[in-house]
């Protein structure tokens, strides 16, 4: 590949989460560039992308992409109901259809040789790689991730996989494009089916668990409004705690005075036997995600 050419990044199927981390790659990239000097270059790829494409299936969809895009410097082209030619300008192409959809999406007329030799980064939940593989064709290198709906906010939690083939390269571009919108680990794709239970449905599970939280304060007294505020900010900083470095087990012990009112919650959480309701539920989780790629 020449170094001196330019990169394209492609979406192919651009829809709420593949414009989430299209605007965090835009955004980072005129970032890095104005910040060239500070910045720390060693763990910014040689090559990043500078020609941005989408493709999708309805006009209103592009003309979405192009508002949400319409303040970045770099432009997006759109590509409407015509994939193949999308995809044989891009050097990267994220696939961000529905599961139940990669197969026909890449195995359609003319697709095959579009992907030749290119990047092909997947976040369709419960596709492997070696099915990836199968309907891109051999000479396609795949690379499977996991983002979630924080994408949107630039604080998702990604899980990255890679084929054997993907060079050291593509695996720190790879991983710098999902650290923009958020933070990003790389993991074995054994792990990838617990890391969809755990990432991919966990704001879901924490939406529940915060809006109960908010139920008890209003049925306590407190307006609704107020009540899921401080859920929310009550979660936040303690995700944040943990995040810096204090273990869970620690900071519920350094809020459960003897006695107390939060000792007594939590005796009754237990009662309820949440802590393995909640392990549980990743366990189920993680079983339905593996055949989410055949489901439709």
């Amino acid at each position: 590949m020449d170094n001196s050419a330019p990169l394209t990044f492609t979406v192919l199927g651009c829809g709420t989460l593949g414009t989430a981390i299209l605007s965090g790659v835009l955004s980072a990239i005129e970032l890095h560039k104005s910040e060239s000097s500070t910045s720390a270059t060693d763990e910014v790829p040689v090559r990043l992308p500078s020609k941005f494409t989408a493709c999708v299936r309805r006009e209103a969809s592009g003309a979405r992409i192009i508002e949400t895009t319409s303040n970045y410097k770099h432009s997006v082209q759109v590509f409407v109901g015509d994939n193949v030619s999308g995809v044989k300008e891009a050097d990267i192409v994220l696939l961000g259809c529905k599961p139940f959809m990669c197969r026909d999406v890449l195995t359609a007329d003319g697709m095959q040789e579009a992907l030749e030799g290119k990047l092909l980064i997947s976040i369709c939940a419960g596709v492997k790689i070696s099915d990836l593989k199968q309907y891109a064709g051999p000479s396609t290198r795949v690379v499977r991730v996991m983002p979630n709906t924080a994408s949107k906010i630039r604080e998702s939690m990604t899980i990255i996989s890679a084929a054997e083939d993907v060079n050291a390269d593509d695996q720190k571009l790879v991983t710098w494009i999902f650290s923009q919108i958020g933070k990003a680990v790389v993991l074995p794709e054994k792990n990838m089916d617990v890391s969809t239970a755990l990432c991919g449905s966990g704001p879901a599970f924490y939406a529940l668990m915060l809006e109960a939280m908010a139920d008890g304060g209003v049925l306590m007294g407190l307006p609704r409004a107020e009540a899921q505020l401080m859920a929310a900010q009550t979660m936040k900083g303690t995700a944040s705690l943990v995040l810096s470095g204090l273990h869970p087990t620690i900071l519920r012990e350094q809020v459960s005075t003897p006695g107390g009112c939060t000792i007594s919650g939590l005796t009754k959480l237990e009662d309820g036997n949440v802590r393995s309701t909640i392990a549980r539920t990743i366990e189920d989780a993680t079983n339905v995600a593996g055949g989410l790629g055949s489901k439709k």
